[in-house]
């Protein structure tokens, strides 16, 4: 079944805009999926604790047949191959890539929840969502 997925991109570590412009073409070439949306880049300030640099945030929507978790496992390579290494929450990343919400699906599971459970507590989410949204066919 396709279903249109929503895709949040963040950097603040490297070469911040490149490695959102990879992860934009390594989403386009997932199997059974093509972009059909790309939000503007925004910058905003980090979230969390951790003193760290400012982000770079995007946000792409994607028709995609994967399921959620084969989504998500295909993003955590993504993120891998930009040098991502999970150290702790909130802290600095080469790159993040969530899955914010699909259009008709939910998942509530301990580590998936679609939609993302920051989604209320991100304005510049809800800015990109509404954009891409708004220019949706």
């Amino acid at each position: 079944m396709n279903d249109v997925a929503y895709i949040a991109l963040g950097s603040n570590l490297g070469d911040r805009e490149q490695h959102l412009m990879r992860a934009r073409s390594a989403i386009a070439e997932l199997r059974d999926t093509r972009v059909i949306g790309v939000s503007a880049i925004e910058e905003t300030d980090p979230l969390g604790p951790v003193d760290q640099p400012r982000y770079l945030n995007q946000m792409v929507a994607i028709e995609t047949a994967l399921a959620p978790r084969e989504l998500l496992a295909e993003l955590h390579a993504i993120e891998s191959s930009e040098g991502r290494v999970r150290r702790e929450r909130w802290g600095p990343r080469t790159l993040d890539l969530d899955i914010v919400c699909f259009q008709r699906q939910t998942v509530d599971d301990p580590d998936l929840r679609v939609p993302h459970k920051e989604l209320p507590q991100r304005a510049f989410w809800q800015r990109e969502l509404d954009e891409l949204r708004s220019h949706a066919p």
